[in-house]
């Protein structure tokens, strides 16, 4: 058949139906008003009914009221004359680039406050449209946290955890600075890990070597050391900064060793202002 103008797309058409569970009553609700009986066809167990007052059913808005009730075991259903549906279905990739508005994504759709984690976006995954949550990309774990007193008592060659206590900020509460003073990523990724310790001596005692460790899962992963030689002095600030992959449930300590020429009070000093022993860490973006 020819045509005057676009030829029409391929439709289906089709009457909006209603399936009932049915009991011994003779009272049903439809899903859409009618004006009458006539607007619907009735079947119970698959036989056609005869609409009207003092037959099989009448119907008024969405009250159904039968002659007789229904048992349990009937199935009924009804057909909506007066409700047609119309489905088309484009062609496979017959909708392109040039079929779509460039208003199609408008103010009235823009997000006024951050995507939920559960948010989908789309991205090209080498050009084809995939979605993923925002939570992949808001995942961004990191922490700086410093020494804010004295930590005493620190003994010759002996590797003890840095007890830092202070945070500066703390993305996504990945660092315990109460308990156990440890690091846990909660989201797998490549970390940027750092830190330092300042270590300090009384007057009568020397220090001959300072070292600082990152720990990871209880075992050394990094280490740094201030070596005198044939030197001495009271006080050393090494410092470390790595890069490792990690699991969400990995966990990173800070741990400092002291070698001395002789006994003393060694300590890894803090203060409340100023960051002299520090530990942090961030997750980097885009590896």
């Amino acid at each position: 058949m020819a045509y005057i103008g676009p030829e029409p797309a391929e439709s289906f058409t089709s009457f909006a139906t209603q399936e009932f569970s049915t009991s011994a009553t003779t009272s049903y609700t439809l899903d859409h008003a009618v004006a009458n009986e006539n607007e619907i066809a009735l079947f119970v167990n698959n036989v056609r009914q005869q609409p009207g007052s003092g037959k099989a059913y009448t119907a008024t808005g969405t009250a159904l009221t039968l002659s007789a009730a229904t048992a349990s075991t009937d199935t009924m259903y009804c057909v909506f004359l007066g409700r047609a549906l119309q489905t088309v279905t484009p062609a496979t990739n017959s909708i392109t680039a040039a079929m779509v508005g460039n208003d199609l994504i408008s103010g009235k759709d823009a997000l006024t406050s951050a995507p939920a984690s559960t948010d989908e976006l789309l991205i090209s995954d080498a050009g084809t449209i995939k979605r993923i949550d925002a939570q992949f990309f808001q995942s961004t774990p990191a922490f700086h946290a410093f020494l804010s007193a004295d930590q005493d008592s620190l003994s010759d060659a002996a590797t003890v955890k840095m007890q830092i206590n202070s945070e500066t900020y703390d993305s996504g509460t990945v660092y315990d600075n109460s308990s156990n003073y440890r690091f846990t990523p909660g989201v797998a990724g490549k970390y940027f890990i750092y830190g330092a310790a300042l270590i300090s001596s009384a007057a009568s005692a020397n220090l001959r070597e300072a070292e600082v460790y990152i720990y990871k899962n209880g075992s050394s992963i990094g280490k740094s050391t201030f070596n005198y030689v044939d030197q001495y002095s009271q006080v050393a600030t090494p410092t470390i900064s790595i890069v490792d992959v990690a699991d969400d449930n990995d966990y990173y300590e800070l741990y400092a060793q002291l070698n001395t020429q002789n006994s003393g009070n060694w300590k890894a000093l803090g203060d409340s202002t100023q960051q002299r022993t520090y530990f942090g860490a961030y997750k980097i973006i885009g590896v």
